[in-house]
């Protein structure tokens, strides 16, 4: 079958989605709807004072431009500064034909937006909100970021910044899942609903492998097992796979180490001959290894 071929489904399709959410979670978010064929509209703030000419009010626009402009390829914006008379006007005018709200701000921010969801949703029955906070509940107030959210949840190591924003873009899948949700109860009941996500819930569901021990130090992807971890090649780094059985049996004879159970992954002599067979070895080698073997691999620079 010719994958290229299929069309996506585009669940979505029909879909009007309004957002008011700015950063990474809310327009990253959007874009899974638009992915999904969701017709989408954003309303950004006015852009600050003094900015050049086309600037955003989204900060993304302001410090990441090629990121702003891939999270909003396909996204109607227009600039409406909802604390003014004017723009309560653009935005109800919106939200009088969408489907669903994405917002991203603080409850009390919402309040003062006049978003709150009961007076919203006695005015709009048929509109559902999705609501990015930080942290549920008597938490909600409090401030916090994407760093913060992953650190209480115990994936910072050391003085490192994570390589990505991994509770944003959690909690984006979330957002975009909570869509889907609010339009399954919609087509069910036939009026809108309202579903809060919190940041630090995506920082918390990605850190359950973790809090269950799979990747604590020793276990086995914690670097117990000799055949998942990350080692240094002749000229570089490489980052083995070789968990189940047969991928275990196949890194073992390549090199040259005798293979009986599971147990032979975790002893010491097993990680022993590997990492000396793999520093010996190119990435070319490697990569060529991987494919003739049916070895997963993946060769990194240094």
């Amino acid at each position: 079958m010719n994958h290229s071929s299929i069309k996506p489904l585009l669940p979505l399709k029909g879909l009007r989605v309004l957002s008011l959410a700015l950063n990474l979670p809310g327009p990253a978010a959007l874009m899974r709807c638009r992915q999904m064929g969701a017709s989408c509209v954003k309303l950004e703030p006015p852009a600050p004072a003094g900015s050049a000419p086309g600037s955003s009010g989204d900060p993304m626009g302001l410090y990441n431009r090629k990121a702003y402009d891939t999270l909003h390829q396909g996204v109607r914006i227009a600039v409406a500064d909802l604390k003014t008379d004017k723009g309560q006007k653009a935005l109800h005018r919106e939200l009088a034909k969408a489907h669903v709200l994405l917002t991203s701000f603080r409850p009390s921010a919402l309040t003062k937006l006049g978003l709150d969801w009961k007076p919203l949703h006695k005015r709009y029955p048929a509109l559902s909100q999705v609501a990015i906070i930080g942290a549920p509940g008597v938490r909600a107030e409090e401030p916090g970021h994407d760093l913060t959210y992953l650190a209480e949840s115990g994936l910072i190591n050391g003085l490192d910044l994570p390589p990505t924003l991994y509770a944003d873009m959690g909690g984006s899948l979330m957002a975009s899942e909570a869509v889907l949700q609010v339009l399954m109860v919609q087509r069910q009941k036939g009026k809108g609903s309202y579903i809060e996500v919190a940041l630090s819930d995506a920082a918390a569901y990605l850190a359950l492998p973790r809090n269950w021990g799979l990747t604590q130090d020793g276990a086995a992807v914690g670097g117990g097992h000799a055949g998942y971890r990350v080692y240094p090649c002749k000229d570089g780094r490489v980052a083995v796979a070789a968990l189940e059985p047969h991928f275990a049996k196949s890194i073992c004879a390549a090199a040259g180490v005798p293979y009986a159970n599971i147990l032979s992954m975790l002893a010491p002599a097993t990680h022993q001959s590997i990492a000396t067979y793999l520093l010996g070895m190119t990435r070319q080698a490697l990569d060529a290894l991987s494919v003739e073997k049916d070895i997963p691999l993946y060769t990194l620079s240094k």
